[in-house]
């Protein structure tokens, strides 16, 4: 795969970013491409290693040796063809996955590893451009009717699939536009909306229906859904946002993460008003939580006019290097310092937030912390212990608490009588996706809990493919790692 002697010849690089100073004053993405002999070049990188791990770090089995191969040759619609057929959206893996493939690259042993996120994103862009990427409607139609409830990553790849298997697919989302988190989540200096509109136009021009503004549970009741449709597949995300229960959380100025950023892609769409703004400018701002919602939160204060932006992490400060205990090709919990840590935020370790402080209106005006250490037991969680001496008061306009989910809404389950468990996932085996409700099945956060976007659109097509088993009595939609048909 690649050239043979490539990762001898060839350092690994990726695409620069534009000026901090230049890209918080507007909301585009803000990278540099690599010229094409560049992207030729990584992709020479990729080892002739025997195994490639890459594969097992990747939830979609996604083919890389191969597709590295062809973009190495100049091949670029045999690489969009090898990457088709396991991922259906790699323009949005491309430019959010955190990349577990490349943690399990061989060549990540001892050196930089490829750079196969940077190269799938390229690979489908180049499809896009040349105009490779066209509606393909099934020849036939089964006459089943599913029903795909939510719209992110995983209702978007089980909807695809099932579509190509010739069912009659409706995607029924409850906010205005289709896209999830990748909508009213991510911000759009991170991956621009137009990205989620040309695909969509694809998929409905396949034959997929789209109804927006539809709340299932309140506007639809469940039951009539599951009695209209031959088969549902549940694809909502893990909402049900972490509290942080401490005095003062309920003063103005203490929100919650998936209220700031869904408004502001709002904003940037064009909506001109809200009930509740939420807006950073001219104040000091503290982030509270050390994740990627923590790291938006950050990138979209500093464009809306933050005075300061501060990041709070209960955890303490992990190191560059892979952690002891963290071996390769398993997923390292290691210091990552995202493009909106570096446009200016500073970061602490080991501190917890104690108390909100407020004035005589109710106004957040601070916040109080204290320092904390994790004291290891051989075999236990580590015990959490506040240092005594270390209360800190800090000044801050707008907490905005990036804790993470406990789960997804019970709506759905509870009209349907779904089992769940105790993290409030709904249960469905990975074996067949199937809850306790033989026509009823989920994929996603609401069967694993929050997770990535990869994992996302892997789970909608493993639902895909038993859903089409369950209907038809076999499927020949492929599964994890298995190539489907050319899709461009």
């Amino acid at each position: 795969m690649g050239k043979i002697t490539g990762f001898l010849e060839f350092d690994r690089k990726v695409e620069d970013y534009a000026p901090a100073e230049e890209r918080v004053k507007h909301y585009k993405e803000f990278t540099v491409p690599l010229k094409e002999t560049e992207l030729k070049n990584q992709g020479a990188r990729c080892m002739d290693c025997g195994i490639p791990f890459c594969h097992s770090g990747c939830p979609l089995g996604n083919l890389i040796p191969d597709f590295n191969d062809a973009v190495y040759r100049g091949k670029w619609e045999k690489a969009a063809n090898i990457l088709h057929s396991t991922n259906n959206f790699p323009e949005f893996t491309g430019r959010l996955c955190p990349a577990p493939c490349e943690e399990a690259c061989v060549l990540g042993i001892n050196e930089d590893p490829v750079s196969i996120e940077n190269i799938e994103k390229n690979i489908v862009e180049k499809a896009f451009e040349k105009g490779w990427i066209q509606p393909l409607p099934p020849e036939t139609r089964t006459g089943k009717r599913v029903a795909v409830i939510g719209s992110g990553p995983a209702g978007l790849a089980a909807a695809q699939q099932l579509n190509r298997a010739g069912h009659l697919v409706t995607v029924f989302e409850r906010d205005e536009k289709p896209g999830g988190l990748l909508r009213y989540g991510i911000p759009d200096f991170k991956m621009e909306k137009h990205i989620i509109d040309r695909r969509l136009k694809v998929l409905e021009e396949e034959g997929i229906e789209f109804q927006c503004g539809v709340h299932v549970g309140v506007d639809m009741k469940s039951e009539d859904l599951k009695n209209e449709y031959d088969a549902i597949v549940l694809c909502g995300g893990a909402t049900v946002r972490r509290n942080l229960p401490i005095e003062g959380a309920d003063l103005k100025g203490v929100v919650q993460a998936m209220d700031f950023l869904p408004q502001n892609n709002r904003r940037v769409d064009g909506v001109k008003k809200f009930e509740n703004e939420i807006l950073a400018n001219d104040k000091d701002v503290i982030v509270i939580g050390g994740g990627d919602t923590g790291s938006d939160c950050i990138g979209t204060s500093f464009r809306q006019g933050a005075k300061s932006v501060s990041n709070f992490e209960i955890m303490p400060m992990a190191t560059a290097e892979r952690p002891e205990g963290q071996p390769w090709p398993y997923w390292p919990m290691r210091l990552r310092t995202s493009s909106s840590h570096k446009e200016g935020a500073e970061r602490f370790f080991s501190i917890s937030t104690k108390k909100f402080v407020g004035d005589k209106e109710g106004n957040l005006t601070g916040l109080i912390t204290a320092e904390v250490e994790w004291i290891k037991q051989p075999g236990k969680r580590p015990i959490l212990k506040e240092v005594a001496g270390t209360e800190k008061e800090w000044k801050c306009e707008l907490a905005l608490l990036a804790l993470g989910f406990t789960g997804s809404e019970m709506t759905i389950a509870e009209q349907l009588g779904l089992a769940v468990d105790t993290r409030t996932n709904i249960k469905a085996s990975e074996n067949n996706y199937q809850t306790n409700i033989p026509s009823v099945f989920v994929a996603g956060d609401q069967r694993r809990g929050q997770s990535l976007i990869v994992w996302a659109i892997s789970e909608g097509r493993q639902a895909a493919h038993h859903i089409d088993s369950y209907l038809m009595g076999k499927s020949y939609l492929p599964l994890k790692g298995e190539g489907d048909l050319p899709r461009v």
